[in-house]
């Protein structure tokens, strides 16, 4: 029995292909043979129907000619290029049965000229697919065949882009099915073919984009699908359809699309590729700053020369023009807010009103799409980005676990399919590592890695010794050294927080373990509660009794993929602006992060508290105020840290109403002490008792202070068999040095 594609007898016979007898017969799209062969190709029930299977791939209509000898088919030009054969040649021909159910539901053609030259013609799609169906009835054709045929005085031939049969689901099968006189056609054409398709129904596309279906790893696009969908659907959905379409439901099509975001997370490799996969004209790629010039005038006539090509295609051609794709690079530099540059020419502002009249002016061009990026969207002119100028506007944020993989995938493939790629590596593991890693910075893991591998193979004693390359294997132990070398902009500030805790974390007791546990309860309640995206905590206490270190360690413990740390020791010799400037880039980098923690450090030295006055900066302050209180984007979840040795003054300014929650690190009694020693283990065990009676309110810090003093030894020289424990502090001595640390 028949498939879905029909069947061929078995019997093949060979025959010698030769020319279609007559150029009119050539336009039928039948083979002809002897009519003494005709009945080898008969199909059995029905009204004189014979159809051939021509070289196993394209099955053929085949009519009796007298001029055809016995042992002969005649294929017409076309017909001998699709299977591949030359005139005089043997070929097998079989005879084929059709399917019960065989008949297509759609036809998809492209037409084209047979000789193209600069001819231009309009065709109305009814009038050619009422009179293709009658020409071609019950013909079979298949995906990818190509057909002659005329029409009102031209020569025309169509390429088969799809066949569907009614009843049958898309499969990666051949399609391939006959024609009927219920077949429905929709018809392309090429840009550049000068047919001009009217009256097209419903079901028909437009040829925007190069390929029928893209790949987003392919195009070397990873983590950013979400991203694509939502451009694709404000973007291109109405330019997928024909012109007579968007004319009927009255819009305009998407002029402008601006992606920002975070550097390094793809905006400009978006951009790139998309202008790559349009099939209109090629992308005109503009670096902002290249277009100013120091001549009068120069600089709005280059912008006005971007969209020269665009208003003369849109004057010939009107809604049958090509798309043409502007990319501005970094637009920031050019597309300042206008009044915000004090510079006397008023460029910047020209630049603008120059864009936007070009964009959405009184002759607005509808064959354009501007593509602008920037990290800096806050600095644009409002204008550009209201409904009709840049209105699509994405941001492309820093991928998530998912989005890594691909990417790490996507970086990874060349390498594991020339077997470079070592088995132990896990690339689901280093997408789980890489938290808050941007795409080009996983990029430069990958390229870290491969030097590592690289590296092992060469001899610095040798550089001409030559490489055997099968032994070039990049492992995970590669993968891991890379993430220590390439650090996220946006990841955890880790040496900094380790720098404020040189001493580790000490149990000092139920008091500073009680502190803690609050706090990390803080952090778990940020990352699972819905209700509070923003949580703040205050720790106060004496100078040295372990606030920042406790900070630290929450924020090192919280496992959150974006932890900084803001104090007044990186802000040296900066001026207010500056400084706050600092304080609000901080906070916007953690709003860009899933889950964020800031430690303010000694809040009363970033405020320039001063006690005699007193001082204050109240620019400083109101900023704080402002960012402690303000609610993180949606989404997105932030905990704040402050540390604090006056709270008083905090008080007095309103400053400790901001925080949710405030805690007493207090300083260390004896007990604490005691716990503190005995982990030191650096006194004999007679002797703990007592050095903990006299350390009894002493901060941590200054405990750690005394105890390096001591450990030196009366004559120096002895820290090093201390701290190995081979000999012990000597009571006396440290009686000696505690008399030199000042108490606070």
């Amino acid at each position: 029995m028949s498939s879905w594609f029909g069947s061929s007898s078995s019997a093949s016979i060979n025959m010698i292909v030769t020319n279609t007898p007559s150029q009119d017969l050539a336009l039928t799209n039948f083979a002809y043979c002897s009519p003494s062969d005709l009945p080898n190709f008969s199909v059995p029930g029905s009204n004189g129907l014979y159809l051939a299977v021509v070289g196993d791939s394209f099955v053929f209509s085949i009519s009796g000619h007298e001029t055809i000898q016995s042992g002969q088919i005649a294929l017409n030009s076309i017909q001998r290029r699709c299977v591949k054969v030359s005139a005089a040649e043997s070929i097998p021909i079989t005879r084929f049965l059709p399917p019960e159910h065989f008949n297509l539901a759609m036809l998809t053609l492209e037409l084209d000229f047979i000789k193209r030259g600069n001819r231009s013609e309009q065709i109305d799609a009814v009038q050619l697919a009422n009179q293709l169906r009658k020409r071609f009835l019950n013909q079979v054709v298949t995906a990818g065949q190509k057909v002659l045929f005329e029409y009102h005085g031209n020569n025309y031939n169509f390429t088969v882009s799809q066949a569907a049969v009614e009843g049958q689901e898309k499969s990666n099968s051949l399609e391939r099915g006959m024609v009927s006189g219920d077949t429905f056609i929709v018809f392309e054409t090429a840009r550049d073919s000068g047919i001009k398709i009217v009256n097209q129904r419903e079901a028909a596309t437009s040829n925007i984009f190069k390929q029928k279906e893209f790949n987003l790893e392919s195009l070397g696009i990873g983590g950013l699908s979400a991203e694509f969908a939502d451009i694709f659907r404000r973007a291109f959905a109405s330019r997928v359809f024909p012109p007579h379409v968007t004319s009927k439901l009255g819009i305009k099509h998407v002029k402008g699309m601006l992606l920002y975001g975070p550097p390094g997370t793809g905006k400009t490799l978006m951009a790139r590729q998309i202008g790559k996969i349009l099939n209109g004209k090629e992308p005109k790629i503009v670096n902002g700053p290249e277009v100013l010039s120091k001549f009068v005038g120069e600089t709005e006539k280059n912008v006005r020369d971007l969209f020269a090509d665009a208003e003369q295609e849109q004057r010939t051609r009107g809604d049958e023009s090509d798309l043409h794709v502007i990319i501005f690079d970094e637009i920031d530099a050019i597309c300042k807010s206008r009044g915000s540059t004090r510079d006397g020419t008023g460029v910047h502002d020209s630049i603008v009103n120059q864009l936007l009249t070009k964009i959405d002016g009184v002759e607005s061009l509808n064959n354009v799409l501007l593509i602008g990026m920037t990290n800096r969207k806050d600095m644009l002119d409002e204008a550009l980005l209201r409904p009709g100028r840049l209105e699509v506007q994405v941001e492309i944020n820093l991928p998530d676990e998912n989005g890594r993989l691909q990417i790490l995938q996507i970086h990874t493939n060349k390498m594991k399919e020339n077997s470079f790629l070592a088995p132990d590596v896990n690339l689901q593991e280093l997408a789980a590592r890489t938290k808050n890693y941007s795409g080009a910075e996983l990029e430069g893991v990958v390229k870290s890695a491969v030097s590592y591998a690289l590296n092992r193979q060469l001899s610095l004693e040798d550089l001409t010794k030559p490489v055997e390359e099968e032994n070039i294997k990049v492992t995970m132990e590669d993968f891991l050294n890379a993430l220590h070398e390439v650090v996220p902009a946006f990841g955890a500030s880790t040496d900094d927080l380790e720098r404020c805790r040189l001493n580790g974390m000490v149990d000092c007791g139920d008091r500073h373990k009680h502190i803690y546990q609050r706090a990390m309860l803080l952090a778990e309640q940020v990352k699972v509660s819905h209700g509070s995206p923003l949580v703040t905590c205050l720790l106060e206490g004496s100078r040295g009794s372990g606030k920042t270190a406790l900070a630290a360690t929450v924020g090192i413990d919280s496992d959150f993929p974006y932890v900084k740390i803001v104090s007044a020791e990186t802000m040296i010799g900066l001026h207010e602006s500056t400084k706050c400037a600092q304080i609000i880039k901080v906070f916007e980098d953690a709003y860009r992060s899933p889950l964020s923690v800031i430690v303010l450090d000694d809040i009363e030295r970033l405020l320039e508290y001063v006690a005699i006055g007193p001082r204050f900066s109240n620019l400083i302050s109101q900023t704080l105020l402002v960012l402690l209180k303000r609610l993180p984007p949606k989404g997105k979840k932030l905990m704040v840290v402050g540390t604090t040795s006056e709270l008083d003054f905090l008080e007095s300014i309103g400053f400790c109403d901001t925080f949710s929650v405030t805690y007493h690190v207090p300083t260390l009694n004896t007990n604490d002490a005691k716990k503190v020693l005995e982990q030191l283990n650096v006194f004999a065990d007679e002797d703990i008792d007592t050095a903990a009676e006299v350390l009894k309110d002493m901060p941590i810090r200054k405990l750690y202070m005394l105890i390096e003093m001591a450990a030196q030894g009366e004559q120096g020289g002895s820290a090093e068999a201390i701290y190995s424990g081979k000999e012990k502090i000597k009571i006396s001595h440290f009686f000696d040095c505690l008399q030199d640390v000042v108490r606070i």
